[in-house]
């Protein structure tokens, strides 16, 4: 089909009249006339009832319509692609990250990376799978481990521990525990080891699960272990970098700790001009520093 006629077909259709799509498109009525009849002749059927009211698709304009609104959509994704190496910072950018990483440590801080550029949208997909950049499933990716993918641009951001945490409150209540076998005398809270998750946890949970706890939580993502920790449940296994901003929340066992968990952040080659992508890396970048530095000052003045 001419990309032209379709052009004419998909503004008539938006607008409901002949006069407004020529207006929009800088062309004679008739002249969007003679291209709509010649669009009807290629394919042999009719795409509008006319009246007096103006036009209205029929079963088959619909059908076109959907197909030419999605090439539209499309072709303004491209364009806003190819001018984002050039221009302010806007368009979508598709996230993927962990479901824990994600809710309970990029979330919280977007409005700052949305107040510095208002204009830039974001799709967010937590889930465990990796997804495939090089395909394009994703723009960028923070992970818990290096990506193995091939043409990838990655970047070390931080190291993750999994460690044990819980309540003030709790800990008033129940006690605090000054060995791994105090543990038996509290409800234990983690991530179910049968879902995916960093092997790091993993291992310390099962190392945890030697002693006798019998009273036990377990959850698929560490959203929900956060907030059963919250609520006065028990001691949680958590990784520490959600600490920051639940200052109610207290380290249990502090020499007890997972091994250590690389986060990398990683996006495809192709995009490597991308100001998007540079956007959001700086901004991830930035906050992983103000983080440091503020844990580092509240651990000199706790000496």
């Amino acid at each position: 089909m001419d990309w032209d006629k379709l052009r004419i077909f998909h503004a008539v259709a938006d607008a409901g009249s002949l006069t407004h799509a020529g207006d929009t498109l800088h062309l004679s009525q008739s002249a969007v006339s003679r291209q709509i009849r010649a669009l009807e002749e290629s394919l042999n059927t009719t795409l509008f009832h006319r009246h007096a009211r103006g036009l209205i698709l029929t079963e088959q304009g619909e059908l076109l319509f959907d197909a030419t609104s999605a090439m539209t959509r499309r072709l303004d994704t491209a364009e806003a692609r190819i001018r984002d190496s050039e221009e302010e910072v806007f368009g979508e950018l598709r996230v993927t990250t962990t479901t824990g990483f994600g809710s309970l440590w990029l979330a919280p801080r977007l409005p700052k990376l949305y107040e510095k550029y208002p204009e830039l949208s974001i799709d967010l997909m937590l889930e465990e799978r990796v997804l495939d950049l090089p395909m394009r499933e994703a723009d960028v990716a923070i992970r818990m481990k290096e990506p193995s993918q091939a043409d990838l641009i990655r970047r070390r951001l931080m190291t993750v521990h999994m460690r044990l945490y819980a309540t003030e409150d709790y800990l008033e209540r129940r006690g605090v525990p000054k060995t791994m076998a105090d543990l038996s005398g509290h409800r234990l809270i983690y991530m179910n080891t049968g879902v995916t998750q960093v092997i790091a946890g993993a291992n310390l949970v099962r190392e945890l699960l030697t002693y006798d706890i019998p009273s036990r939580l377990t959850v698929n993502n560490y959203f929900g272990v956060l907030q059963a920790v919250r609520s006065n449940l028990g001691i949680g296994v958590l990784p520490d970098y959600v600490i920051e901003d639940f200052p109610e929340i207290t380290h249990v066992l502090p020499d007890i700790e997972s091994s250590e968990v690389p986060v990398f952040l990683a996006y495809p080659e192709e995009l490597r001009q991308s100001r998007r992508i540079a956007a959001f890396r700086d901004f991830v970048t930035e906050e992983i520093i103000t983080q440091r530095k503020k844990m580092k000052a509240e651990a000199k003045s706790a000496e």
